[in-house]
C-alpha cells in the first residue's frame, strides 16, 4: 500500500495520449483549412470568422454521436468509417438550416487507449470533413477505465455553421401545395441500432461476417454503411431553386422529422410506395414483425432528406438533384391540417 503508483497503473497512458494527439494533428492538416489558425493541441481551436460577406450572420450548432452502431463497428474490427457517420450526424442537422459548416471537434471516450484503433476513428473524421467541405480544428480523447470496458468506445461531434439571417430555413414558408422531394438515403445511416442488433443478433442469431443474400453483402457491411453527407447537395440545391423546408430524416423517421419544418396549420402527405427503399429496410420489418409504424418512426426507410419544395420548382429539384449524383424522388405534398389531425399522414 505504501508504493508510489503513476497515472498509467491506474489506467490512464498519459505518454500514449500525447504520441495520439501529434497523429490527430497530421490527419487533421488533410481537411480543410480555410478560417483555421494554428494546429491542433492546443487549448482550444482557433477559427478566424470571416463574416464580410454576411449582413447578419447566424451560427448554427449542432452536437451529436453514432449511436449503438460502435457495437457493430467493435465486433467487426473495423473502426474507419464510423467517423464519416459523426461528422454526418451534426453537419447534417445545421444544412438543413441552410448553413455552411465552418468547423468540427470530436470527443471520444475509450475504457483503454488503443491508438491504432483512435487513428482509424480520427482518419473517418477527416475523411468525413472532407466530404462536408469543414476542418476539423480539435477535440477531446479521454481515457476511462472503469467506465467502459477496454474494448469499448463512445464519439460524439460538435459542427458550428453559419448563415445569413434572411436565408435561414425554418419552414415558415411552407404552404399548402408546396410538394416533398425525397433525397435517397445510403442505407440505416446511425439510428435504430439498438432495435436493429436486437433483431439481427438476439432474434436470428446472426453473425457480423455472415453473408445475408437479400443484403448481397455480408450483415456487417451492410450495418456499417457509412451515413451520407448532404451538405454539398443541399447548399447548391438551394442556391437553384427556392426550397421552403428541409428535414434531416434521422432519429425519429419521417413521422418526427417532417412536422419540425412545416407550419402546424399544415401536414405531409406522404405517398408511402414512391420510393425505392434499401434491402436492409424489408429485411429487418419482415425478421422483426414491425409494423409500417414502428418502421417509419425508427428508421429513415430509404429517404436521408425531404426537401419541401413550391409544385413549380419539382422538374428543377428533380433534374438538379439527379445532376448531382442523387436519387430522387417526388414522395407526398402538403395540405391544409384540420385540428387533431396528425402532421404526417400516408396515402
Amino acid at each position: 500500500m505504501t508504493e508510489p503508483l503513476s497515472y498509467a497503473e491506474a489506467g490512464v497512458d498519459i505518454d500514449k495520449a500525447t504520441r495520439l494527439v501529434d497523429s490527430i494533428k497530421r490527419i487533421a492538416k488533410t481537411t480543410p483549412r480555410t478560417g483555421v489558425l494554428g494546429d491542433i493541441g492546443g487549448f482550444g481551436g482557433l477559427f478566424s470568422l470571416n463574416a464580410s460577406q454576411y449582413e447578419r450572420p447566424v451560427l448554427v450548432c449542432s452536437t451529436d454521436g453514432v449511436g449503438t452502431k460502435v457495437k457493430i463497428a467493435v465486433m467487426m474490427g473495423k473502426h474507419d468509417t464510423l467517423g464519416i457517420d459523426l461528422v454526418a450526424m451534426s453537419v447534417n442537422d445545421i444544412v438543413v438550416q441552410g448553413a455552411k459548416p465552418l468547423f468540427f471537434l470530436d470527443y471520444m471516450a475509450m475504457g483503454k487507449l488503443d491508438v491504432a484503433v483512435a487513428e482509424s476513428l480520427i482518419e473517418g473524421i477527416a475523411e468525413g470533413c472532407r466530404q462536408a467541405g469543414c476542418p476539423l480544428i480539435g477535440g477531446e480523447t479521454a481515457e476511462m477505465p472503469g467506465v467502459y470496458q477496454d474494448n469499448e468506445y463512445d464519439l460524439a461531434g460538435f459542427a458550428v455553421g453559419i448563415v445569413e439571417n434572411s436565408e435561414i430555413i425554418d419552414g415558415s414558408v411552407v404552404g399548402v401545395g408546396n410538394r416533398l422531394v425525397g433525397i435517397a438515403s445510403s442505407g440505416l445511416h446511425s439510428n435504430g441500432y439498438s432495435l436493429v442488433r436486437e433483431i439481427c443478433f438476439n432474434r436470428l442469431g446472426l453473425k457480423v461476417d455472415q453473408h445475408i443474400e437479400a443484403l448481397g453483402m455480408t450483415l456487417g457491411e451492410c450495418l456499417l454503411t457509412p451515413t451520407k453527407i448532404y451538405s454539398e447537395t443541399i447548399r447548391n440545391l438551394v442556391r437553384r431553386v427556392p426550397v421552403h423546408g428541409l428535414a434531416n430524416i434521422t432519429g425519429g423517421g419521417i413521422i418526427d422529422n417532417l412536422p419540425r419544418t412545416i407550419p402546424q396549420s399544415c401536414k405531409a402527405l406522404v405517398q408511402k410506395d414512391s420510393w425505392d427503399r434499401p434491402p436492409i429496410f424489408p429485411f429487418l420489418q419482415s425478421a422483426g414483425n414491425l409494423s409500417d409504424r414502428e418502421m417509419m418512426r425508427t428508421f429513415n426507410n430509404g429517404l436521408g432528406m425531404i426537401a419541401v419544395v413550391p409544385e413549380a420548382s419539382v422538374e428543377d429539384a428533380m433534374e438538379f438533384l439527379s445532376a448531382m449524383g442523387e436519387e430522387a424522388y417526388l414522395v407526398g405534398e402538403i395540405v391544409e391540417r384540420k385540428e387533431g389531425e396528425p402532421q404526417v399522414e400516408w396515402a
